[in-house]
């Protein structure tokens, strides 16, 4: 009867410890996505993890490797085409005081 007991108060005393560990790792999470947040907006550049996914929708049409062979559209096809272009020298005239 007193091992029952025991039994109880041992698994309740860990579940409480347990989840007393769940909160405080959320809680740590949602410390840093807050910070991460409010850095991007002191610095004016995009939060890291938006740029970890953006990294990965921007390379996925060319497959795991990017020196492999492309297997997206004809313009990711043609993106080694050297273009030409006039060159001409931009003058400014007017001079701020």
């Amino acid at each position: 009867m007193i091992s029952k007991i025991l039994r109880f108060f041992l698994k309740l005393v860990l579940g409480i410890f347990a989840a007393v560990f769940a909160l405080s790792l959320l809680a740590a999470a949602l410390i840093v996505v807050v910070l991460s947040v409010l850095k991007s907006l002191i610095t004016g550049r995009k939060p890291a993890p938006a740029m970890v996914f953006g990294r990965f929708q921007r390379y996925s049409p060319q497959g795991m490797w990017p020196g492999g062979p492309a297997q997206g559209n004809a313009a990711n096809q043609r993106a080694g085409d050297v273009v030409d272009v006039e060159v001409r020298e931009v003058r400014d005239d007017k001079r701020l005081p």
